[in-house]
């Protein structure tokens, strides 16, 4: 038999792949991940006294900010990397970027404040408990990124877990950002940044036997 005889036989009949299952599968996992996560922050910590107020205020946005791109980012590059033969793409610079800029803001803040002021920007009043936290609120999410990712065949299992991580806890830093009493941009940079970096390295280092196909 000719080669494109074999072709043509093995491609009869193959129903059409629907080009959006890979929405589909990513929109479910975060919706439920994303409403878990937010329904665990309310259950666990509650929601902040004053949020009615914060939330008019342009600082409280610029905190909201720094995981929503980060998010984005990742989600970008999770959905490349979840397909055969794409690479993460811009996604990373994205998520970096916005890294970055937080850092940039906090150290600006932090060396212009007065010397006795600076100890409460970096550690406001519950560094010891953030990262635990956002690790923590991480998970719901964590799930329902690796179950949509898994089902679309990852070819670079440590990257696309990375993302996948990284995406949930960028997830859980906005839903603790309902509870967060911090204000502090040095403390944002420092604990923010370590909270959604533990589960992002756990999910790189997680990604070659939980996204095996």
């Amino acid at each position: 038999m000719k080669t494109n005889d074999l072709i043509s036989l093995l491609a009869t009949d193959v129903p059409p792949v629907d080009p959006n299952v890979a929405a589909r599968r990513f929109g479910t996992g975060l919706t439920l991940g994303a409403s878990a996560a937010v329904l665990l922050t309310l259950w666990l910590f509650g929601l902040r006294h004053d949020i009615l107020l914060m939330v008019q205020t342009p600082l409280f946005w610029f905190k909201v900010a720094f995981p929503a791109i980060t998010g984005i980012g990742a989600l970008m590059s999770l959905l490349r990397l979840s397909r055969p033969g794409l690479q993460a793409g811009k996604g990373w610079m994205l998520s970096g970027l916005a890294v970055a800029a937080l850092w940039a803001s906090a150290l600006a803040l932090y060396f212009s404040a007065p010397q006795a002021q600076q100890a409460s920007l970096l550690y406001g009043i519950s560094w010891r408990v953030c990262p635990a936290n956002i690790a923590l609120l991480s998970v719901p999410t964590f799930a329902g990124a690796f179950w949509a990712a898994k089902g679309m065949a990852p070819v670079n299992p440590r990257r696309a877990g990375a993302a996948a991580v990284l995406l949930a806890a960028s997830i859980a830093t906005l839903a603790y950002c309902l509870h967060c009493p911090e204000m502090g941009v040095p403390f944002w940079a420092v604990w923010y940044v370590l909270g959604m970096a533990i589960p992002t390295t756990l999910g790189a280092l997680a990604g070659p036997w939980l996204l095996r196909w």
